[in-house]
Parts: C-alpha cells; sequence; structure tokens
C-alpha cells in the first residue's frame, strides 16, 4: 500500500493521536546506527555531526544523557504518502499558528510529529481543528 497522495484527503483524515511517554533527543558523536540500542530510540538519524536517536525520557535519566527539551509525540494516523506534497507544512504552519514547536519524523505509514510536551493536548486541539476545517471546506464544495 503507497499511502494516500491527495492534499485535502490528508487533512480530513489526519486524526492525530498522543504516544504514550516523554522523549528526548540526544546526539551521539562518532556513534552509528545501531548503536545505543539499549537507550531503545523510537527513531534514529545518521547525521555528519553524529547519531541522533529520539529516547524515552526515562532512559535518558537512568544514563544520565544530557538533553535540551523534552517532548510528547504525536502520530498523523492517516496513512500518508512518503510522495504526498504539503501535508508537513500545513502540520507545522498549524501549529506555528498556536506559536507549537514541531519536530516531524516520516515514517513508512504516518508522519509523527514531537511537540513540547506542555502544549502537547492543544496540539491535537489544533489538528484536530485543521482536519475539521479540511472536511468543512469539502462539504461546502
Amino acid at each position: 500500500m503507497s499511502g494516500e497522495r491527495d492534499f485535502e484527503t490528508l487533512l480530513r483524515s489526519l486524526a492525530p493521536e498522543l504516544i504514550d511517554g516523554e522523549y528526548v533527543f540526544c546526539t551521539f558523536e562518532g556513534a552509528q546506527y545501531g548503536d545505543r540500542a539499549d537507550l531503545e530510540p523510537i527513531a534514529a538519524l545518521q547525521e555528519r555531526e553524529g547519531l541522533t536517536l529520539v529516547i524515552p525520557r526515562a532512559k535518558a535519566e537512568e544514563q544520565h544523557l544530557p538533553y535540551e527539551s523534552v517532548f510528547c509525540g504525536i502520530t498523523v494516523t492517516v496513512h500518508s504518502s512518503l510522495d504526498a506534497v504539503g501535508l508537513t507544512a500545513a502540520i507545522a504552519t498549524q501549529l506555528t499558528q498556536y506559536n507549537i514547536s514541531a519536530n516531524v519524523i516520516a515514517g513508512y505509514f504516518h508522519d509523527h510529529i514531537f511537540v513540547p510536551c506542555d502544549q502537547a493536548e492543544t496540539a491535537i486541539a489544533a489538528l484536530h481543528t485543521l482536519a475539521q476545517s479540511s472536511r468543512s471546506r469539502a462539504q461546502q464544495s
């Protein structure tokens, strides 16, 4: 299944869900993909500067790892195509209107947005508003 590409269909079908737990972004200079599996990362990205892992906050604290901010994850449950155009921009624009930072990671099936934990419920509501606005536009057409 290749996922949805139609922008308006994607917006109407957002259905954001909060991921359980709190997460932090940590970086490991000189590390490579697969290193630090003991931290149970939910995402990894190899960068020039090192390996970035998104890990449970508790794991970071257990290991006394430095991090800057604590995030909650939101999964946009619509199965979006990796070739879809505009979804990330629409989500970021919507959250910008609420002054919420959005760290977006695309998985094969869904987009995942990491927002400051103290703004997670507001972010969910903002994304529901975005989806509802798209549904309203479709009904008026």
